[in-house]
């Protein structure tokens, strides 16, 4: 084991600012987390927690960063330097009291000199959420492999990050279960398609277009090039392996169906958009699941039934963006069965694909519920498993009614 110096080394779970208010605490420096001697006893403002007034001068209650909360102190107005955490307060402030009066916007009066608890606990909590929620889309964009960004929003609550969520770029096999199998060969083609190339090699045609944009219908699988292929990266049959091209942003939906995605960029139709990963498991294994999130009313498992109905995509603890896509049953995405490195029937790629124009800020949705033409299921994500019926949120003019 390279490296291997008779101890063992774990992962510190500890967050950033633990380790550091801990090393300030003990007086302690710590090159590596940022406490050096020279800032060992500085102070930055995290986040501001109250606000009053005495004697006409205004004061903000400070949580200062890597310092414990019990280190908070009130200064003065115009010693903070941290305009972007003011019109936080502000707007958090603001936002409480709207709340309260169905959502018509209201200030303080200027004689009020202290804010109620409930106010200054709103605002701690909103602040602390922001936090949460940079550090998560920080962590989603450090893992990604695209080039493309992903964006954390939420308007609607209070609710964080996921606490029991891993993003994955691609799927993670159970114990003896095999996604990569054994491919050797590819096209030779030095400009695709040729005579020969993976698509017709398959029997089947390209799936893409001169502009790369799909041109097959719904029900037909998707043959790229794969790894041991002739042809360079720029290839009009790499489409789905060079991952997300959009930025797409998570956000909260305002009318209680959770998370969902929308796109920060206009979608032209018949363009990829997302790849749905998650863990692979044997059907077996996803009766088991199914009924746990059958009483949680989630709906994470994908049967890949494109040419048997041995294996299933369980996005529920580890994904991507996908994971977070709602339903709809007027939706502007549509799945395709794709292969590239592996050609095992069993076990396709699964890409969702515009249906449509989608303008930018417009939010991504499929149809939990869609009808795979190349089998003998009429479901995608197992509605037929399911025994309690979760009703649908989704708003279409041809609403079903509920998702299984």
């Amino acid at each position: 084991m390279e490296g291997w110096r008779g101890a063992w080394y774990v992962p510190c779970l500890a967050s950033l600012e633990t380790l550091q208010e801990l090393c300030r605490k003990e007086n302690l420096t710590c090159k590596s987390i940022g406490i050096t001697n020279r800032n060992l006893k500085s102070y930055e403002v995290e986040y501001l927690c109250d606000y009053k007034v005495e004697e006409g001068k205004a004061f903000y209650l400070v949580k200062w960063k890597g310092w414990p909360e019990s280190s908070n102190t009130w200064e003065p107005r115009k010693h903070l330097n941290c305009p972007l955490l003011i019109q936080n307060f502000l707007r958090d402030r603001n936002e409480y009291l709207s709340r309260g009066r169905g959502g018509k916007a209201m200030k303080l009066r200027k004689h009020v000199k202290t804010l109620k608890p409930a106010i200054a606990d709103y605002i701690v909590k909103k602040a602390k959420q922001r936090i949460a929620l940079q550090r998560w889309k920080e962590e989603l964009n450090r893992k990604k492999n695209h080039k493309a960004m992903i964006l954390v929003e939420n308007t609607v609550d209070l609710e964080g990050p996921p606490l029991d969520f891993y993003y994955i770029n691609e799927y993670k096999p159970a114990p003896g279960i095999n996604v990569l199998n054994g491919i050797t060969t590819g096209c030779e083609c030095d400009d695709c398609p040729a005579e020969k190339c993976c698509p017709k090699e398959a029997g089947f045609i390209l799936a893409y277009n001169k502009r790369k944009k799909l041109k097959i219908q719904p029900g037909l699988p998707i043959y790229e090039c794969n790894s041991y292929c002739r042809c360079g990266p720029d290839c009009l049959n790499r489409i789905v392996q060079k991952g997300t091209p959009y930025s797409l942003c998570i956000f909260r939906t305002n009318n209680g169906r959770g998370w969902g995605v929308k796109t920060l960029q206009k979608i032209k139709t018949n363009s990829f958009v997302m790849e749905y990963v998650g863990e692979v498991i044997t059907s077996e294994e996803a009766e088991r699941r199914g009924q746990f999130y059958d009483n949680q009313g989630n709906t994470y498992l994908f049967d890949l039934d494109y040419d048997s109905d041995e294996f299933t995509v369980d996005a529920a603890r580890y994904g991507n963006v996908s994971h977070f896509v709602n339903h709809s049953c007027d939706p502007n995405l549509q799945v395709f069965n794709v292969f590239i490195d592996n050609l095992d029937l069993r076990l396709p790629r699964i890409a969702l694909f515009s249906t449509r124009t989608i303008k930018a800020g417009e939010e991504l949705t499929f149809d939990y519920q869609m009808k795979d033409l190349t089998s003998d299921s009429a479901e995608g994500l197992t509605p037929s498993k399911k025994s309690i019926r979760t009703v649908c949120k989704c708003g279409a003019m041809c609403c079903r009614g509920y998702l299984n």
